[in-house]
């Protein structure tokens, strides 16, 4: 099976670790090189600020009590796609952020895939 997401490099914002850790599986096993994990918006901006190469995003909504929408303006303003991951599903969303791919947690691996390739553009091979 091809794996058209293979190669890229996927920032991951998530404060609560075996989310992450799980997220980072997630990337590799579909061939992606996870970037970070970032536990903190200000860690998440430093990553995009260091220039550190990604071809998305995954951003947990609230991070450490924290809106993530600071770093999704930064990604934003650098044309790099990203996907929301909340317990609270589009809807737990302001309305300027709503329409972007959201996974609702918990998710599935599936659910992941899918979420990227929209972000991203990717068709299905």
């Amino acid at each position: 099976m091809s794996q058209p997401l293979s190669g890229r490099n996927i920032l991951i914002v998530e404060d609560e670790t075996l989310v992450a850790m799980l997220l980072e599986t997630i990337l590799e096993d579909m061939g992606c090189t996870p970037v970070g994990p970032a536990s903190t918006v200000d860690e998440g901006l430093a990553l995009i600020e260091s220039g550190t190469a990604m071809d998305a995003a995954l951003l947990d909504v609230n991070v450490a009590g924290v809106k993530i929408f600071p770093i999704a303006e930064a990604l934003t303003a650098r044309g790099i796609p990203f996907v929301f991951s909340t317990g609270y599903g589009e809807g737990g969303l302001p309305d300027e952020w709503k329409g972007r791919p959201t996974l609702q947690k918990p998710f599935s691996e599936g659910a992941v895939h899918e979420a990227l390739m929209a972000a991203m553009g990717v068709e299905r091979v």
